[in-house]
């Protein structure tokens, strides 16, 4: 059940997906624990690794016990792109993904993410530039389109496969619907039938049942699970037993939940400090704790949290069923 990107061998076809502000080190290990095949960095800002920016230095992190691990660039100069790509090629990522998906206003309007589905002939001189600037792969991640008027993952898919690209993953939602709606499965097995390169299929997929559905539905190599994470490492651990073996696994019980909260808060605090990695764990905790009783309480709580041992505190003394 394993899956090749290129020349890297995955044990599993389970990705996380690449999120700003949540695919930090720390998640990522603890996603990789449970049972992720690759996991993506948040995404990286190509001109600001070519400014030496010291915020993105921090972002490139790595540790050996999360790998394979993929580093997603995104920018709009195939120049900067693919000599930023070649500076970095040295460091420890098996995979460098280009960012053609990002929906937000901010990037889309620098002409980055998803704004590159409205130019085909710019995306691909960056993905055959890049590609021939590194040895190891590149892979590419699209959206259905920027907007319903404006359908093209399969030409864009195909594009990336004739520019040397290893891997396509494309979401089933176009950049003006962000994450809103359904995702359309149907583009993914669409692209699947137009080129050869791996294609891994994302959105929509936040249980064991529905990787086994967009496998089954699209025909795709890989599934990229992203938001259904937050809070949540355990469910690629739940996908793959349930892909391999058809069990259903019970949901984290309460223990579980605390411990891998106290264990995600010191792990955040060790890497980022104290003051940056308790603010970052206020998100995380909402995460984990949704749909538990009382858990508005809780969050508003979590809001007012200084230190570590405040919260660790809360999570043993608040959260219950």
């Amino acid at each position: 059940m394993g899956l090749k990107i290129g020349s890297v061998e995955l044990q599993n076809p389970l990705i996380l997906a690449p999120m700003a502000g949540v695919t930090d080190l720390p998640f990522r290990l603890l996603c990789k624990e449970q049972g992720a095949g690759l996991v993506c960095m948040e995404m990286i800002s190509a001109k600001a690794v070519a400014f030496h920016n010291r915020n993105t230095e921090k972002l490139m992190q790595m540790d050996p016990m999360e790998h394979p691990v993929s580093l997603q660039l995104f920018g709009s100069d195939p120049e900067v792109i693919s000599e930023t790509a070649k500076a970095i090629e040295e460091r420890p990522f098996e995979i460098l993904d280009l960012n053609m998906g990002c929906p937000v206003p901010k990037i889309v309007g620098n002409g980055e993410g998803s704004a590159l589905m409205k130019d085909p002939k710019l995306a691909e001189r960056i993905i055959s530039k890049t590609v021939k600037a590194v040895n190891k792969p590149v892979t590419v991640k699209i959206r259905k389109g920027f907007d319903e008027a404006h359908i093209n993952a399969v030409e864009l898919a195909r594009i990336a496969e004739a520019s040397g690209a290893a891997a396509v993953a494309v979401h089933g939602r176009t950049r003006e619907q962000y994450y809103s709606g359904n995702a359309d499965w149907e583009i993914i097995r669409q692209v699947k039938e137009a080129v050869r390169i791996p294609v891994i299929g994302n959105g929509d997929v936040d249980t064991p049942q529905k990787a086994e559905a967009i496998l089954q539905e699209t025909g795709c190599d890989g599934v990229m699970i992203g938001r259904a994470a937050r809070g949540n490492p355990w469910i690629f651990r739940q996908v793959l037993a349930y892909l391999e073996n058809g069990i259903e696994e019970n949901k984290p019980s309460i223990e579980e939940v605390q411990a891998m909260m106290l264990r995600h808060a010191r792990m955040q605090t060790s890497c980022k400090g104290g003051y940056t990695g308790i603010r970052e764990m206020r998100k995380h905790i909402s995460w984990y704790t949704a749909g538990y009783p009382h858990s508005a309480k809780l969050r508003a709580r979590i809001n007012s949290v200084e230190s570590l041992q405040e919260l660790e505190e809360l999570i043993l003394t608040r959260i219950k069923r």
